[in-house]
């Protein structure tokens, strides 16, 4: 199901998977202001709708993913960042979502995917970060590329590039703005996979199609214990994971999941309908 579309950003549902698209491909998806204003929008919207279970985000066109923030708008006095003390001081405290977007929400607790279709560079590269994983067109680029614009980086990437790389491997693409492939970005895990170029967002919508018919509750529970518990001390990490674990404890979905597993009462022990991935054994393609 395709809904009424921004200006510059799409937003297609097919069931429980929404697909979140850049678009303006005339400027390399750039994010200019009404943009950011956009995505703001669309990603509250996917996550406040409960038949919303996972989004897939991606650039329109076969040339960028996202190049980062829209620098001939803020050349011509149209920035999409603060600009005003009051502003920034705001962003600084947290109370703004993001320069490029809401890239300083840390609470969709709904699985993400980027679908990484060419240049992910600087605010771009920032977003796909922002994901909980990314499939990447073979032709995609990943880059701290306004590191030669003398521009720093604003929506995420000094926190999120040494969480998923780290420190090293961080600090190079950071510091020395070098441009990588694909195959290197999967090498040092910055993305989980690759496809022939013209074939991520698809392979994208298959893994959340996927992911949409696991249980939610434990997914987002899962999500959530990570996120909170990330950098913290072990035993505070534990706790955090103990108290969001028991939210679970006598719901429906639990007692659902002890009843099939008890009983022998679940796809992922029929040949062929498994729909949790590598999980089904070589005895049950016998039908054992």
């Amino acid at each position: 199901m395709t809904t009424p579309e921004s200006e510059f950003v799409g937003y297609e549902q097919d069931g429980p998977v929404v697909t979140i698209t850049f678009n303006r491909p005339d400027r390399m998806n750039a994010i200019g202001s009404v943009m950011h204003g956009e995505l703001v929008d669309a990603w509250d919207r996917f996550r406040v709708d409960d038949s919303a279970l996972v989004a897939v985000l991606t650039g329109a066109g076969d040339e960028a993913f996202c190049a980062g923030g829209d620098l001939k708008s803020v050349q011509e006095g149209n920035p999409p960042h603060p600009t005003t003390p009051e502003g920034q001081a705001r962003h600084a405290r947290g109370e703004a979502p993001g320069v490029l977007g809401p890239s300083r929400w840390t609470d969709i607790y709904k699985p993400t995917i980027a679908a990484i279709n060419g240049v992910a560079y600087a605010g771009g590269l920032e977003w796909a970060c922002w994901t909980d994983m990314a499939i990447a067109d073979a032709h995609a680029t990943f880059g701290v590329t306004c590191r030669r614009w003398k521009i720093g980086l604003a929506d995420g990437g000094t926190q999120r590039l040494p969480r998923i790389l780290g420190w090293r491997r961080a600090m190079e693409l950071i510091i020395t703005g070098r441009v990588i492939d694909a195959d290197e970005a999967l090498r040092i895990g910055l993305v989980n996979e690759i496809t022939p170029s013209g074939q991520a967002l698809t392979r994208a919508r298959e893994l959340a199609h996927q992911i949409a018919a696991l249980p939610q509750p434990a997914i987002r529970g899962d999500k959530e214990a990570l996120i909170k518990g990330a950098n913290r001390e072990l035993q505070e990490g534990l706790r955090i994971e103990a108290e969001i674990y028991n939210r679970l404890i006598g719901g429906a979905e639990m007692g659902e999941g002890l009843r099939q597993f008890n009983e022998r009462d679940h796809p992922d022990r029929v040949a062929g309908e498994a729909r949790t991935s590598g999980i089904a054994r070589a005895r049950m393609a016998k039908g054992e």
